[in-house]
Formats: C-alpha cells, structure tokens, sequence
C-alpha cells in the first residue's frame, strides 16, 4: 500500500536523489534494496516521498543512506485515504465506506 509523507530535510536534496529514490535504495544492515519510491521536491529541504512499503523508519533510513537528516516527517495519504489535516495528534475520524473500501475492506454492518 502506498503511503505519501512530507519530509523536511536538514540539507538541501541532492539532485540525483528522485532517481536514486526511483531505482531503489540499499539501507544500512539491510539485504535488499528498498522498492522504487517516487520523490517530489517541493523547495531544496522539503519534499513529498511516496513508498509503497513500510520498514522499520524507512523514510528516515532512505535519506540517512543518501547522506541527508529527516528533521520533520508528515504523513499525508495512505492509499487513497488522504488524512485529515484537521485533526490533532491522538485524535481520528471515521472512514467513510469509500475510503474502507480502497485498503480492501468489507464494511461491517450490523445486522438487524
């Protein structure tokens, strides 16, 4: 599943970093390299980083390995559910049936 994030970097991103993003990176302690992410840059210290799989701080391991520092991370979307930007940390809403839908979900109604 995809999840997009917001990402403020410590240093400006190097040029060759939405292609080496794109090919995959090779993650510190880690066999295989990181499936293809896509990389937006948004100003030269932030930028919007979609990956399509979730490890262990994975965003801020890709960018240590391409010698850069996370120093503000934002979750965006995760698949087609786009967060709420309303809502304070702790706080949720409800999903609506399409948004259950979109991670593969059958909605639980009750029955009557």
């Amino acid at each position: 599943m995809r999840k997009t994030y917001l990402v403020t970097l410590e240093n400006p991103v190097d040029e060759q970093t939405a292609e080496q993003f794109a090919k995959g990176v090779q993650l510190h302690n880690e066999k295989d390299l990181t499936k293809p992410a896509r990389l937006e840059v948004l100003t030269p210290t932030e930028v919007r980083l979609t990956i399509s799989e979730g490890r262990y701080h994975q965003v801020k391991r890709m960018f240590a390995a391409v010698g850069n520092h996370v120093v503000g991370l934002h979750r965006e979307r995760i698949g087609d559910i786009m967060l709420d930007e309303s809502l304070e940390p702790g706080e949720y809403r409800p999903l609506t049936e399409d948004e259950i839908a979109s991670v593969g979900l059958q909605h639980a109604r009750s029955k009557t």
